[in-house]
């Protein structure tokens, strides 16, 4: 149901260095695509770590095989200390899965839906551990109404009271706030980092940059190939661009003009202006302002965003999958 066996409650992560995960190498093919590329990286415990790239581009596959819940082609490691191919079935009961998909009944009250998983985990004490989830989630007010009727941020915290019924020591979110207001999403991101001051190792993919900037650490990946990870701050100093917001007339005009520049490796418009980015600092500077003395346009240098360098790795990677039938 979330992606893993029921979990017997002797199961215990094993101690060590203070690393949720530590893998090296992994590969994976589906077919003849090879959708995971020699993907090495560590997640500390009690770390939100995000995953970032283009749909399509791995990074469900990376999470799942770092957590045993689907086995690489090569490569190795540990999760909770536990090594992801020989030892799969120890991990599997100490993690919990949440799903871009809303699977749980629609005909059933919250509490009815967390009882039967409840059942199927078979857990001692279920009724208590039921209790805990809902309160714990804040769904005691609505812990009686049809899941159907839910709007889709109550259907979320239902979805992480789920996997978190079993106690599991990481967590995997795969895009859990796709179609949420941003209400919702907030109190959701929330209560993660709550369960990451608890200890708790939190892997999630999100599309949303804002997101993005509430994790301890990022990866992107590309068609399976993991471009860059770190602090937000780091990925984004390790592209050494500068960024200028330009505002003026006809800017998509401007824009098209602007890429055929050498100086300028990127344009993204956002609202009335235009950033433009560059890794030539001093050559950007000296052509916009060049062009803002002949067509009175304002130039500001601001500060590079996450969101202008997920944009230049994503229009600089390779699809290395195009050419495939």
């Amino acid at each position: 149901m979330n992606g893993h066996d029921a979990p017997p409650r002797e199961t215990v992560a094993r101690r060590g260095d203070g690393l949720a995960i530590d893998v090296k190498g992994l590969n994976k093919h589906f077919g003849d695509k090879h959708v995971v590329k020699d993907v090495s990286l560590q997640v500390q415990r009690g770390e939100i770590f995000g995953f970032l790239g283009p749909n399509g581009s791995g990074k469900t596959t990376c999470i799942r095989m770092m957590c045993g819940l689907l086995t690489p082609d090569s490569g190795s490691g540990t999760c909770l200390g536990f090594d992801i191919v020989r030892e799969s079935a120890q991990i599997k009961r100490l993690v919990g899965y949440m799903t871009q998909r809303f699977s749980y009944w629609e005909d059933l009250t919250i509490r009815e839906n967390l009882d039967f998983v409840a059942r199927v985990y078979g857990m001692p004490n279920r009724r208590d551990a039921v209790e805990r989830a809902i309160e714990r989630l804040g769904l005691t007010s609505r812990s009686k109404q049809l899941t159907g009727a839910l709007s889709g941020g109550w259907k979320q915290r239902l979805a992480l009271a789920a996997c978190m019924l079993h106690e599991p020591q990481v967590l995997l979110l795969d895009e859990p706030t796709a179609g949420v207001d941003p209400t919702a999403r907030r109190d959701f991101w929330e209560e993660l980092h709550e369960l990451a001051a608890r200890g708790i190792s939190v892997l999630v993919s999100t599309h949303y940059m804002d997101e993005a900037e509430r994790c301890h650490k990022l990866a992107y990946i590309s068609y399976g190939e993991l471009l860059t990870q770190g602090t937000a701050a780091e990925v984004t100093h390790r592209q050494h661009l500068s960024t200028w917001r330009v505002h003026g007339e006809n800017l998509i005009d401007l824009a098209r003009e602007l890429r055929a520049q050498p100086a300028v490796a990127q344009t993204v418009a956002f609202g009335d202006a235009l950033h433009v980015s560059g890794r030539d600092a001093e050559a950007l500077d000296k052509l916009l302002h060049a062009l803002a003395a002949k067509r009175s346009l304002r130039v500001t240098p601001i500060d590079t965003s996450l969101e202008d360098v997920f944009i230049y790795l994503m229009s600089h990677a390779k699809d290395n999958f195009g050419d495939r039938k």
